[in-house]
């Protein structure tokens, strides 16, 4: 089974989805066994170098007051508790653009799903847990290492240009497809999942698949 994980690093059910994704194929294994590759989407592609602040881009995006923001963030602490992802209290203070993140991604997957994988695990914690910006470099080359990558590699496909226009046609793939919206995981190339979905629904998905295929 192919799985597209189609999802952005600073999006939290993208977080929430795949530990949810990840647990259900847990649950089905071996009896059904997939492939899981990483495939870029920005929730803001349009953002600047040094970010926005949190509160102030949920409020503008969604027409929200910063209450209402203040009880999603809680909610979704709660969701990913539930499924074993971390989201540090009062550590994410800024949305950023994500764009090397999935350059360097990219660049992960060419070495192999599990290192893939691994990164992106990386970069979600690197952000949502601590808070850190997946715009930074430093941050990204760390989390590169923490991935067990090579970190001068990770470097140099930071500053450069390198993987830009893969990134790029990747994205406008998915959105002439429809995605306008993530995580969405993409099975087989013809069965779609959207959002940070309950384990028990990802379980019944892939089992149902598998018995049709």
């Amino acid at each position: 089974m192919k799985i597209d994980f189609v999802s952005d690093v600073s999006c939290p059910w993208c977080a929430i989805g795949l530990n949810a994704l990840e647990q259900a194929l847990e649950r089905v294994a071996p009896e059904i066994t997939a492939t899981l590759h990483f495939q870029p989407f920005e929730l803001n592609p349009q953002m600047a170098p040094e970010g926005q602040d949190i509160v102030e881009h949920i409020t503008q995006k969604y027409g929200i007051s910063a209450a209402q923001a203040a009880a999603n963030t809680e909610a979704i602490r709660q969701r990913g508790a539930s499924v074993g992802f971390e989201f540090g209290v009062g550590k994410r203070r800024r949305i950023y653009n994500t764009f090397d993140a999935h350059r360097l991604l990219h660049w992960a997957g060419l070495q192999g799903e599990a290192a893939q994988r691994a990164l992106k695990h990386a970069l979600l914690g690197a952000y949502f847990t601590d808070g850190l910006s997946p715009a930074d470099h430093d941050v990204l080359a760390a989390a590169a290492v923490a991935a067990g990558l090579d970190e001068a590699g990770a470097r140099a496909v930071l500053s450069s240009d390198r993987y830009a226009a893969e990134v790029r046609e990747a994205e406008a793939f998915y959105h002439q497809q429809g995605i306008a919206s993530v995580p969405a995981i993409i099975i087989d190339d013809r069965h779609l999942i959207t959002g940070g979905q309950p384990v028990e629904l990802f379980e019944r998905a892939l089992r149902q698949i598998a018995r049709a295929a």
